[in-house]
């Protein structure tokens, strides 16, 4: 990744996002952030996307025999229409239905988040990044399963060109101008807790 794709900006035309094992089984593991916060960050992630219009690459390893299906949280928030591509590699980019996918998209920035941040985030960055992608990894949308692994893949990815990020700061950057008439639904999408504050007072003020 060149220099310049670090201060190419996010927008809703030029980005997709790639979800990957946000499954039920590798949940269980996760110890570097509460399972609640991570739950609400990625149904997060995925509900702005689609405010946006940003195509969503749905995966999961092994559902039905290791790991399990998607997390209900997640499942409930994504489009009907959308199937979930299961496979057996690790990485997901090692599959070529992920790669197709992502092709097919027509975009050139690729928002990552994945259990376990190490590898199922971190691999499929690194190996995008490799094939022309912009990739960036959403810290707080991932987990992984002690600190010493969350160390690791965080080492890995900045060696890599990998851009780590927020989910929200992510949304916030391809919104760019809070006149944007999909500034609310981005933001209720989010559902940070200070931008509800802010709402509430501003509504207090109009009243």
């Amino acid at each position: 990744m060149t220099t310049k794709a670090f201060h190419d900006r996010l927008t809703p035309d030029n980005a997709a996002v790639l979800l990957v094992d946000h499954q039920v089984g590798l949940y269980s593991g996760v110890r570097d952030i509460s399972l609640q916060d991570l739950k609400h960050n990625v149904t997060g992630l995925a509900k702005a996307a689609q405010v946006f219009g940003m195509p969503l690459v749905v995966t999961t390893t092994a559902a039905q025999s290791m790991w399990g299906p998607l997390i209900p949280e997640l499942t409930d928030v994504l489009p009907d229409s959308l199937e979930v591509v299961d496979r057996s590699s690790v990485n997901a980019w090692d599959d070529e239905r992920i790669r197709d996918a992502v092709a097919a998209t027509g975009r050139t920035k690729l928002i990552i988040s994945g259990i376990s941040l190490e590898v199922c985030a971190a691999f499929p960055a690194i190996a995008a990044l490799a094939d022309g992608y912009d990739t960036y990894v959403t810290l707080d949308a991932s987990g992984t399963f002690w600190q010493a692994k969350r160390e690791a893949g965080l080492l890995r990815m900045q060696q890599a060109g990998v851009i780590v990020s927020d989910y929200s700061t992510l949304m916030v950057e391809a919104l760019a101008d809070n006149a944007n008439p999909l500034a609310a639904d981005v933001y209720a999408a989010l559902d940070m807790p200070f931008a509800k504050l802010v709402g509430q007072i501003a509504s207090a003020y109009t009243k």
